[in-house]
């Protein structure tokens, strides 16, 4: 199957590179964001696991979509006035920083909860291993936990990001140019909807298809070394 893209291809190649960008940087912010709220869940201290539990409980009951039009039209009074404060006019938050601050803290509180399974399901014998050694708190997580904690998550966060890389059609509300916007002004312009949604459904089909390769490469090299015991 062929398709005319009648002049508008480098506009979907662009998207789908801002698509990419959107997606990437969305997944550094959640994972901050998810390995933080992780780590206050399991925290001994209650007020630490309540904000671990607030966060990721108010976050994943709010559908994404009102995430970004609250984060993006919610900022703009308050961007005025701390621009009229720095004396900079017309200071306001991009549609990309908006789309990557609402992807980061909905992927981050799914995360949380992934992240927190895989740091409970590590045996506490490991913890004291390493206090029996004399290693501090700080090296026990970094040299015993975290690699094994990674090495379960990996999978649900796979999927997580996935979900993230779909996702990304949600910014186009806001104005955002990616793969959407691209193919629904291409739509406008040829009277061919048909066409440039599928074009755009194939786009998606290829980045995820190319996320997949890429999260079964890192769950392989993460599990060097371990044993699956029958």
């Amino acid at each position: 199957m062929t398709f005319d893209l009648y002049g508008f291809g480098p506009a979907l190649a662009a998207g789908a590179l801002m698509t990419v960008k959107l997606a990437l940087s969305a997944l550094c912010l959640g994972l901050a964001l998810g390995l933080a709220g992780a780590l206050a869940k399991t925290s001994p201290y209650k007020p630490l696991q309540w904000l671990g539990g607030t966060y990721s409980t108010i976050v994943r009951g709010v559908p994404e979509l009102l995430w970004v039009l609250l984060i993006y039209f919610g900022t703009i009074n308050a961007m005025r006035k701390l621009g009229e404060l720095l004396d900079i006019p017309d200071l306001s938050l991009s549609a990309f920083a908006a789309g990557v601050i609402a992807l980061g803290l909905c992927f981050g509180a799914y995360a949380t909860e992934v992240l927190r399974g895989a740091i409970i399901s590590i045996p506490k014998g490991h913890r004291e291993a390493g206090v029996a050694l004399g290693l501090s708190k700080f090296r026990i997580f970094t040299r015993l936990i975290m690699p094994q904690m990674w090495r379960v998550a990996l999978p649900g966060l796979g999927n997580l990001f996935l979900i993230l890389m779909k996702d990304t059609a949600l910014v186009t509300v806001i104005g955002l140019e990616e793969i959407m916007r691209h193919a629904q002004i291409a739509v406008t312009v040829t009277k061919q909807p048909f066409t440039f949604y599928m074009v755009a459904a194939l786009i998606y089909l290829g980045l995820t298809s190319l996320s997949m390769v890429a999260m079964h490469f890192l769950e392989k090299r993460a599990a060097r070394g371990f044993v699956r015991t029958t």
